[in-house]
């Protein structure tokens, strides 16, 4: 068991993190929209908000751009286009991660945005990601994130009222070294000032166009009130919410396409056994662009949580260890799937992969709660070995046959941490996450999914040709380095021997579809 001192230093430095995320504010006024191209409205507002670091509540300012439609009808869907969301940190909150040993941050954003008509509300969700940030050596830090947000559909005829509210902001944290910074994720909760809150974000105006005056005149029933139904009923406030739409819509194994997610004689469940989809991007810097992830399964089965306990009882240590398979059609691999990039910048090339599973997955959960606050900190850890195999090529429209065993030398390489115990190449992904009751857990969970993270190398090719060609080479220069970056994201699993319908199928598949995001 640890020495008293050192957790209970440790468990403070949690509740301190704890007490401070949510407590950002923000310190600006709004620029209005202006209109821009014809049928089109630009947004360029600069919002102050305060932000929570370990340090404490440091102001912040919000700069928030988009392209909204200039009016909309019934029923008519309100996609903003060009989201980008700048957030300055103060050189104190630089000092905060230079404290963690952090050299860079990569960030993602989560802009939660009001959304109102004829007195109805609704919320949706702004994300974005940006590649990792370089810290300065002195001044503050802008981390701009793009990304596409979700669509809005009234349900009424009045205008949409679109207002900003709270944002948080994932960092990624990386040494110098490339080792994960800290517990190698941060994540900084703001909230706007008074002042932004009373702003409206865009007004979009209800109707297609401006009335005919020779037109036929208004129906008897376009005066009522908007919550006034045609036969004189009350129309309730949740019915005439605005719809919020997923940029990319997710859904359940049920009703949308997915490969099939289940146990079988092959591969039994016990009582501990979970599963789970997943997906996401990766980066490949050789080509300066992005792969999809397929939607994969992937069969788990949960370890026991332990936990060591405090001398004095106030809290302790938990772990987790778990292990995982990839399934696809009996194998432990991903579903084959295709990725196009301009090679040396403007050859064409298409190739259709699959990644192979040569090895255990493992997922290692580390921690520590309190006692006395309730609030628990976790970070999991997922390591894989991986192979990637090429299937299918296409260079500038022309197959070239690859043959049967094109392949990775070896297994995707991550840096480890632990590379003691926990020898061998493999990919390792992070996750974390914290929990202070009454609120419900933030960020990733083996049990409810969520984001994991991390940096591979992928090693030379072999194998790679046929008919006398050898095309190992344009594969290794082409794709083969270090600095791909590598973000996952699994859905809630089904626990299959304890039916809950609201996390699996009737069929025991899980039911939340992940969506990727970049």
């Amino acid at each position: 068991m640890k020495g008293h001192r050192a957790a209970a230093t440790q468990s403070s430095r949690a509740r301190a993190r704890g007490a401070v995320i949510g407590a950002l504010v923000v310190v600006a006024a709004l620029v209005p929209a202006t209109a821009t191209a014809a049928g089109t409205q630009e947004v360029d507002a600069e919002l102050p908000y305060l932000c929570a670091l370990p340090s404490g509540k440091l102001p912040a300012q919000v700069r928030i751009q988009a392209v909204f439609p200039a009016r909309t009808g019934p029923g008519e869907p309100v996609e903003p286009t060009g989201v980008t969301t700048s957030v300055q940190l103060p050189a104190e909150a630089v000092a905060d991660l230079a404290a963690l040993g952090a050299a860079t941050a990569r960030p993602a954003t989560r802009l939660t945005v009001g959304v109102a008509q004829d007195g109805a509300t609704a919320e949706a969700t702004w994300r974005g990601t940006a590649e990792p940030v370089r810290l300065p050596g002195s001044g503050p830090l802008t981390l701009t994130t793009t990304g596409d947000v979700a669509s809005v559909t009234g349900n009424g005829e009045g205008d949409l009222t679109f207002s900003a509210g709270s944002l948080a902001v994932d960092l990624a944290l990386v040494t110098a070294d490339g080792a994960a910074a800290g517990t190698g994720a941060l994540t900084v909760d703001c909230s706007p000032a008074p002042a932004a809150e009373r702003e409206p974000l865009v007004t979009v105006p209800a109707g297609g166009a401006t009335p005919d005056p020779d037109g036929p005149p208004a129906s008897p029933g376009s005066s009522a009130s908007p919550s006034a139904r045609p036969d004189g009923s009350e129309e309730r406030q949740a019915d005439r919410a605005p719809e919020v739409t997923p940029a990319v819509p997710g859904g359940s194994a049920a009703d949308r396409e997915a490969p099939p997610c289940r146990y079988d004689d092959a591969h039994p469940s016990t009582s501990a056994s979970l599963n789970a989809y997943i997906t996401g991007y990766t980066n490949v810097a050789k080509l300066k662009g992005a792969s999809l992830l397929p939607l994969s399964c992937v069969l788990i089965e949960q370890g026991p949580t332990d936990i060591e306990l405090f001398p004095d009882f106030t809290g302790g240590y938990l772990t987790q260890h778990s292990t995982g398979t990839l399934r696809h059609q009996g194998r432990a691999q991903t579903p084959p799937f295709e990725a196009t990039f301009l090679t040396f910048g403007f050859t064409p090339t298409k190739a259709t992969m699959v990644l192979e599973q040569t090895g255990p997955m493992t997922m290692d959960a580390h921690g520590e709660t309190s006692f006395l606050t309730l609030y628990t900190e976790l970070e999991t850890r997922v390591r894989v070995p991986l192979v990637l195999r090429v299937t299918a090529l296409e260079v500038n429209g022309v197959p070239l046959e690859v043959g049967p065993a094109c392949r990775t030398k070896g297994p995707l390489r991550s840096p480890e941490p632990e590379p003691a115990k926990f020898p061998g190449d493999h990919l390792l992904l992070t996750g974390s996450s914290t929990h202070q009751p009454p609120d419900q857990p933030v960020g990733y969970l083996l049990s409810s999914g969520g984001q994991l993270t991390g940096e591979m190398t992928v090693p030379a090719f072999t194998g790679c040709g046929g008919g006398g060609e050898n095309l190992d080479r344009l594969l290794t220069a082409s794709v083969s380095g270090p600095g791909n970056y590598v973000k996952q994201t699994q859905g809630q699993t089904c626990a299959v021997q304890v039916f809950n319908p609201d996390e699996c199928t009737e069929d025991l598949q899980p039911l939340k579809i992940p969506v990727p995001e970049r």
